[in-house]
């Protein structure tokens, strides 16, 4: 998924005057602005009382960042499937020359509706509450997870487009209402620090169907039981999210007890009745004030447009590239040609299965003797072969009722296939499958990294600034990961370790900068903005990998890694761009922001649980 990695992470950031705004917030809380009535109640609540009076205080934080983390990890698991079990659908998938354009439209038709959601997610969640939104998203997540391993049950392109576009309905809007959540339970400097442990524990859903889904796909469940796994995690998390509900629900009735204990309601009432007029015409006059409006992106200046630009072309090769990384890998490490030295004893018979009598070995042209095989090569392939259902007993097994194919490619071979992977070429098929978990392991290297970064990232980057700097010093560092895949058959793993440490990198910086270069009440709208520009990139850039990867035979290396390269160093000229301009506009990106609740911060941790009961999960466990 696009930021909270997929897309921007939609929670609070640091304002240019420390302060955190709420980037959900579409419309500024229209209508909705409530304003401090402490002078016209007698006696105010101490201090200590105040603070207690939020959710930040009680202790049940934490069973609801576990269960939002839950529903996170899901998402990121089932959305990575395909990316994981590339080869395999290529092999599963009816035979067809567009496999590879078929394939990434699966990205494309997931991005399409989220060009337009980001504008609007936020102001849902303000409008219906943040939990509610929540279960409601994760079950178009859910109903999109099903609809796509019903897809391939089926073996329907169609209907997996289908699930992929209901899944994208819901899966971004889904990191908009975490992340509301979560600011809502963590405030001040906790936000950060919660957001991180949330980032980093979602990714792991990532690397867990990197690593298993090859593994299940590759075993006798077959491919449809690893997309039917995902199906049932987001089917699972619909439980967590209907459980933060029920808490926060608890939560708000508690907290809302206790603050009617502080001052009497009938006082209340009667206070608050005698200055209604007042407050209702400053109410109009602040909501006129402080109205937001979808057109104001027209009043943003060169910095934002800069940081836009930047985010567009520098995801464009990361995430785009995630999506064929297994391809990639096999192609360029872990499943090269075979020796073209080399040819089999009997050509046009199969080389291991029980169709194979006898042997086949694969004899060198130069010598005579055996072929000596690179251990990530594929092992020679038959140049033709001749079969029908007549050929053996266990013929029932096979898909098709004939294999006639004068000159045999590596396309034409589909390990899904009982007649390829146990009767003609199961050495073929074997050594596929290892490559295949091989490929999804190193694949995950970048995701790892960022899930053990995200934190400590962030607290670097709050201490020292220069995003800027750090922005343009990622995108050089993306450019030299791709220019080695593309020129260099050395191992993907340095590389992948680059590109992890560059993602990481840049993800702490850019989203943090998107306040710092708008005004405070505009944030919401900057936000929609900037993850819809990405995901106009991220809709666009698969359809463009598939037409240079048809353009240049069939093959990843070294094009599709040249436009990755080409995406980076756009990125690094758009960085020195902005770092230039930065210093002409005060050092705003590059700068160390000001904590202004830092001087709260002591009375907060003072009167942090000083009148809260042991809350360790009672709006769950404890009733009234």
């Amino acid at each position: 998924m696009p930021e909270t990695e997929r897309t921007a992470p939609m929670g609070l950031e640091p304002d240019s005057d420390g302060s955190h705004a709420d980037e959900t917030n579409q419309q500024l809380h229209y209508g909705n602005n409530d304003e401090d009535f402490s002078h016209t109640i007698p006696h105010q609540q101490p201090a200590a009382a105040s603070l207690s009076n939020s959710k930040t205080n009680l202790r049940s934080r934490w069973l609801v960042l576990a269960l939002a983390c839950t529903v996170m990890t899901a998402s990121y698991y089932s959305y990575d499937i395909p990316s994981a079990l590339h080869e395999q659908l290529l092999n599963y998938m009816p035979q067809s020359s567009n496999f590879e354009r078929n394939f990434n439209l699966l990205y494309t038709v997931y991005s399409i509706p989220n060009v337009i959601l980001p504008l609007f997610g936020g102001n849902f969640v303000d409008r219906y509450g943040a939990p509610q939104c929540l279960l409601a998203f994760a079950s178009l997540v859910c109903c999109g997870s099903i609809l796509l391993s019903s897809g391939v049950s089926s073996k329907s392109w169609e209907v997996m487009y289908l699930g992929r576009f209901v899944f994208g309905l819901g899966a971004e809007s889904l990191c908009v209402a975490q992340s509301t959540i979560t600011s809502d339970w963590f405030e001040g400097r906790d936000v950060a620090f919660a957001m991180g442990i949330g980032l980093s524990v979602s990714r792991l859903g990532s690397i867990f169907n990197n690593i298993t889904s090859p593994k299940v796909a590759n075993s006798r469940g077959g491919i449809q039981t690893a997309f039917w796994i995902g199906s049932m995690l987001t089917f699972s998390s619909l439980f967590a999210a209907a459980l933060i509900v029920f808490v926060d629900g608890r939560a708000v009735k508690k907290l809302n007890k206790r603050r009617g204990d502080v001052a009497s309601p009938e006082l209340t009432e009667a206070l608050l009745e005698e200055d209604a007029p007042t407050r209702n015409e400053n109410r109009k006059s602040c909501s006129e004030a402080d109205e937001v409006r979808l057109t104001d992106f027209r009043k943003f200046g060169i910095l934002f447009w800069l940081l836009t630009i930047s985010c567009f072309v520098v995801y464009g090769c990361v995430l785009p590239f995630n999506n064929v990384a297994s391809g990639i890998l096999l192609e360029r490490n872990y499943y090269k040609s075979a020796p073209s030295s080399c040819h089999l004893l009997h050509p046009d018979q199969c080389t291991s299965g029980y169709l194979q009598n006898g042997t086949n070995p694969s004899l060198s042209d130069i010598s005579g003797g055996l072929c000596s095989f690179d251990p990530y090569q594929a092992p020679l392939l038959p140049s033709s072969v001749n079969f029908t259902s007549s050929a053996s007993e266990k013929s029932g097994e096979w898909e098709n009722e004939a294999y006639v194919y004068p000159n045999l490619t590596t396309h034409d071979v589909k390990c899904s296939d009982p007649f390829w992977n146990s009767a003609c070429t199961s050495d073929y098929c074997a050594k596929e499958s290892a490559s295949t978990e091989r490929a999804g392991r190193v694949m995950s290297i970048p995701y790892l990294i960022s899930a053990l970064s995200s934190p400590p990232l962030g607290l670097l980057v709050d201490k020292i600034g220069r995003r800027a700097q750090i922005a343009s010093l990622a995108s050089g560092l993306l450019f030299i990961v791709h220019l080695t895949m593309a020129v260099s058959h050395s191992s993907p793993v340095l590389p992948l370790v680059g590109q992890g440490i560059a993602y990481s990198c840049y993800a702490a910086v850019i989203w943090p900068s998107v306040p710092l270069t708008v005004d405070k009440k505009f944030t919401g709208t900057a936000f929609g903005v900037i993850t819809s520009v990405q995901n106009i990139g991220l809709a666009l850039f698969p359809l463009m990998i598939a037409s240079i990867y048809k353009a240049s035979g069939d093959s990843y290396i070294p094009n599709v890694e040249f436009f990755f390269m080409s995406c980076a160093g756009l990125g690094v000229v758009i960085g020195l761009i902005l770092n230039r301009l930065d210093r002409r506009h005060g050092g705003k990106l590059n700068g160390i922001t000001r904590d202004d609740e830092s001087k709260g911060e002591e009375s907060r941790e003072d009167a942090g649980f000083a009148n809260v009961e042991d809350e360790y999960f009672s709006p769950l466990l404890n009733p009234g």
